[in-house]
């Protein structure tokens, strides 16, 4: 198990509809860390961008961006996580991917498609929710849109480890108890123009699920000329920002996440005992 964790944030200027060009991107960026890190995070639908375009770029589990992902996640020997729509028979879905080193991998697929947009007619929701382990971390992945809905991302007190509530008021446990998990990971298009939206739901969803979240988002201008700012930002489990991104700058970033500061606050502030 790592006590820490070491994560990339690349807010990344996403090319439209060209999926070569935005590996050259990733891969040249890439290229520049100083240290070795544990995960790697990029926006949403990083090999294309996000819009009616998902359907046309759709493409099969096993293509070119899963290839891409495993030569990046081999390269670095780190956890890769990213999106990019997916086709499977009838349907289209905006899947989240996190490809180990070794080759294996992970999906989710977004739950919430964004209505607003059209997303919801062209992409199909995901009706699984889950969470992963890294390193000995439990990671719960998200997608843009689901940062708005705090039940689909409630985090839980492990069943096997679940403690009788205190009779005797004292707050302080005698242990950290085991949440499912202690990361949220959130790919996102974001538009800048509800920028404050974006910053205020990733301090929520840490605060309330006692977790470190890290939320990457696009900058530049889409296909349908929508702006971003990104604000990508990793976050502790008080809310308090640990690495920022500048806004509307194309930019890499590191933040390295404790985990023994995180259980020591769970444990000194057991919340979790009245989860709903």
């Amino acid at each position: 198990m790592n006590n820490y964790l070491n994560i990339a944030l690349y807010q990344q200027d996403i090319v439209w509809n060209d999926r070569r060009a935005n590996y050259d991107l990733v891969r040249d960026r890439l290229a520049t860390l100083a240290e070795p890190v544990d995960i790697i995070v990029l926006p949403e639908t990083f090999s294309c961008g996000f819009g009616d375009n998902m359907v046309e770029m759709a493409e099969s589990q096993e293509g070119l961006s899963m290839e891409f992902a495993l030569q990046m996640a081999r390269e670095h020997d780190a956890l890769f996580v990213a999106t990019w729509p997916v086709r499977e028979g009838e349907h289209v879905y905006n899947r989240l991917h996190w490809v180990r080193p070794d080759g294996s991998f992970g999906t989710y697929d977004k739950g919430h498609t964004f209505r607003v947009s059209g997303e919801a007619d062209i992409i199909a929701r995901g009706t699984e929710r889950c969470v992963f382990e890294w390193r000995g971390w439990g990671i719960k992945p998200a997608v843009c849109y689901d940062l708005r809905f705090p039940k689909w991302l409630r985090n839980g007190v492990r069943e096997s480890e679940r403690p009788k509530l205190p009779t005797d008021g004292v707050s302080m446990c005698d242990e950290a108890i085991g949440l499912d998990y202690d990361l949220m990971i959130v790919c996102a298009n974001w538009p800048g123009s509800r920028f404050e939206a974006w910053k205020t739901l990733i301090r929520a969803r840490a605060i309330e699920n006692l977790s470190y979240v890290v939320g990457v988002n696009r900058v530049g201008k889409d296909g349908a000329d929508i702006g971003y700012t990104g604000n990508s930002v990793a976050v502790d489990y008080k809310g308090l920002p640990i690495a920022e991104c500048e806004a509307g700058k194309e930019q890499l970033l590191t933040a390295q996440l404790d985990k023994g500061s995180l259980e020591k606050f769970r444990q000194h502030w057991p919340f979790y005992l009245d989860f709903d």
